[in-house]
């Protein structure tokens, strides 16, 4: 296409578009709108899931916590209501039956979640009381704790019985002196009348996990000879292998414990659970949902600002009967005449959705830094397939020839003699 070379077209085309300002204008916001929405939707839909990753870094999202409750079903003599508990020795018998487990983790804890009271814990005439967890370090691996100083419970702290604890941060500025950032591992914070050396300070990002910075933890075996535990747990954290199904997970694992216990495998109650991998796969659905969203209303706002470009073009062939005819009786070839239309088609749908595309970027950079440190709202680094925007950018174009051929095939079918006549 020789055409598109040639100086006399493009002056050809400039002259048009300047000619009729306005009408170019409203022509070209239909498709840069929409580009525009699929640049900025599926910019801000990515932020989110980069958001919901961020806020759950570190957090095993295949996670599965389940506790005892009563039965609510007589089965085998025993009546409904009997109280349910999990046992330290559960662990291997769960990981022998179910494969799937990748590994379990159990806790015992006062405050937080458990409803029952936190626990008085005291330093150098401060006082407060907060949650206490005795915890594997195993636990750390299903929710990784941002420590700020020292480290978090070891296995040797665990089979020595060690009065040790990993503390909060607001424990710790509670107990030491924050401000000119005192050293507190290797110090001492007293627990139910026993003296604990602190370990390390973890923080807790605001507004992300299942954990708040009020909490202490400490050895589970320390924790079980304090209030006399025994062998017993309050809750299971159990982790599945990557390509096991979460759901499978948990349902072989509440029929495990209901089998031991001679629960009917009916009851609902007798062990409660929540399945963060279930919450959390629809999560990422709604995300993929609402991209694949704003991929189908942005394809379908360029299609339609496509069209009205294509209606456009239908009026200026019209207005331009008499230069059409003029080119035509001048020996201007019918070829040369659709490539003329087709080109002006094509610049205008590029143009629009270039503009749509810039406009849309700078959204998202204005949102990217508004957001950029905002850590309890799940929205981070809103980015774009480069990739999905330059595919939207080719079937704009193509839709742009393909609908540029109407007013093209109808400056070919003007007669140069018709032509001239009209007025």
């Amino acid at each position: 296409m020789n055409i598109i070379f040639k100086k006399d077209t493009w002056q050809e085309i400039y002259y048009s578009l300047r000619n009729n300002k306005l009408r170019t204008f409203l022509t070209m916001i239909g498709v840069g709108w929409g580009m525009f929405l699929y640049v900025s939707l599926l910019g801000a839909a990515k932020g989110m899931e980069n958001g919901f990753d961020k806020l759950f870094s570190g957090f095993a999202t295949n996670s599965i916590f389940l506790w005892a409750q009563n039965t609510s079903i007589p089965y085998e003599g025993f009546p409904k209501g009997r109280q349910m508990h999990l046992h330290l020795s559960d662990m291997e018998m769960l990981k022998r039956k179910i494969p799937e487990i990748d590994y379990i983790s159990p806790q015992n804890a006062r405050g937080s979640f458990t409803g029952t009271p936190g626990e008085a814990m005291s330093r150098n005439g401060k006082n407060g009381t907060y949650s206490l967890t005795g915890d594997y370090p195993v636990g750390n691996k299903i929710s990784e704790k941002k420590l700020i100083f020292g480290r978090y419970i070891n296995d040797a702290d665990v089979s020595g019985n060690k009065n040790v604890a990993v503390i909060g941060e607001e424990i710790y500025k509670n107990f030491f002196d924050a401000k000119k950032q005192e050293n507190p591992l290797g110090k001492s914070i007293n627990i139910k009348g026993i003296f604990f050396n602190v370990i390390g300070v973890f923080r807790v990002k605001k507004g992300g996990g299942f954990e708040n910075d009020q909490t202490v933890f400490i050895p589970l075996s320390t924790y079980t000879k304090m209030y006399n535990a025994g062998d017993q747990i309050d809750m299971f954290a159990i982790v599945s292998k990557p390509n096991a199904n979460v759901d499978n997970v948990e349902e072989s694992v509440k029929l495990s414990l209901k089998s031991k216990n001679k629960v009917s495998p009916e009851d609902t109650n007798a062990f409660g659970s929540f399945n963060l991998g279930k919450e959390f796969k629809k999560l990422t659905g709604f995300l993929t949902g609402m991209q694949l969203l704003t991929i189908i209303v942005g394809t379908l706002t360029i299609l339609a600002g496509v069209i009205a470009i294509s209606n456009i073009l239908l009026i200026t062939v019209k207005e331009r009967t008499k230069e059409i005819g003029i080119r035509r009786a001048l020996g201007a070839k019918p070829a040369e005449v659709r490539n003329q239309i087709l080109l002006e088609s094509v610049v205008i749908t590029l143009s629009s959705g270039l503009l749509g595309f810039i406009f849309g970027i700078f959204v998202l950079m204005i949102l990217s830094m508004l957001t950029q440190n905002q850590d309890s709202f799940p929205f981070y680094n809103p980015t774009v397939n480069y990739g999905n925007v330059f595919a939207a950018m080719a079937v704009m174009v193509i839709l742009g020839l393909i609908i540029g051929m109407i007013p093209a095939q109808r400056a070919v079918k003007i007669r140069p003699i018709e032509a001239l006549r009209t007025e």
